[in-house]
């Protein structure tokens, strides 16, 4: 009997994940062979670096980080995300420009040095994996960072991928082209002639009156909505699809219109 109790906890200790610990993300993941592991994610992953959590296809892969936590977990390391990044972007391994291995401090993971204005200097910038049409949504695996001459950077060229992704095209655009800060756009939420609901909201009072949109908008756009009934227009701002604010509360939907999108 002992001796099968001793058998069944050394089974049970082999089986149990080696703990390694807490681990901190490497500030610039990267890979080789296009299989992404917590040694290429993690400094000091110990036994569990061979541990493949993700491929890579193309010159980048976008990671959740939730995932990328639980996985570590179950591998036995300890990672709290202290950042509270939502997405890893993880590069395909090779040499890193000078200029593109120096991160900011509060800077993403994944996100590129700051643009030098000299010509002829390397510099690593967001651009389109594949080309767009407009209205085509961003999603993770849409861009990736490559390397341009400074002088073919955008200025104001978005810095962290999480910041674009999401947003809708407002134009074709070309696979390889570096991405400019007019590209893209919140998506539109309210189309022209559609039936929107405009709430009128002042000092905890709200009136409601349907009416029909006069232009295209996105969230925290101003959007005219013309009152059939009394042949007025109204200025609002859109919130939601089919839903706009009005009044005092249309100034705090152009910075917050997600505050207004629920109602």
């Amino acid at each position: 009997m002992k001796r099968a109790l001793i058998l069944a906890a050394a089974i049970a200790a082999l089986a149990a994940p080696a703990w390694a610990g807490p681990v901190n993300l490497l500030p610039d993941p990267v890979d080789d062979d296009g299989r992404i592991t917590l040694g290429e994610l993690f400094d000091e992953a110990g036994a569990a670096s061979g541990v493949v959590v993700g491929r890579r296809v193309g010159a980048t892969a976008v990671l959740e980080a939730s995932q990328v936590q639980i996985a570590a977990r179950r591998a036995g390391l300890q990672w709290s995300n202290p950042n509270g990044l939502r997405r890893i972007v993880v590069r395909e391994g090779g040499a890193i420009p000078a200029e593109a291995s120096a991160r900011p401090a509060a800077a993403s993971v994944g996100a590129p040095a700051p643009v030098s204005a000299r010509a002829g200097v390397n510099v690593e910038v967001l651009t389109y994996a594949r080309s767009l049409a407009a209205g085509d949504v961003i999603q993770p695996e849409d861009v990736i960072w490559a390397s341009v001459q400074s002088h073919l950077a955008p200025a104001g060229a978005p810095q962290d991928a999480e910041a674009v992704i999401g947003l809708e095209a407002k134009r074709a655009l070309r696979a390889g082209t570096p991405v400019g800060p007019r590209d893209l756009a919140s998506p539109q939420v309210i189309a022209r002639n559609d039936m929107v609901e405009v709430a009128y909201i002042n000092d905890g009072v709200e009136l409601t009156v349907t009416g029909k949109a006069t232009r295209n908008a996105s969230a925290g756009e101003a959007v005219p909505i013309l009152n059939v009934q009394s042949n007025r227009t109204i200025d609002a701002v859109a919130v939601a699809p089919g839903r706009a604010v009005a009044g005092p509360a249309a100034q705090i939907a152009r910075r917050n219109p997600q505050q207004f999108a629920a109602r």
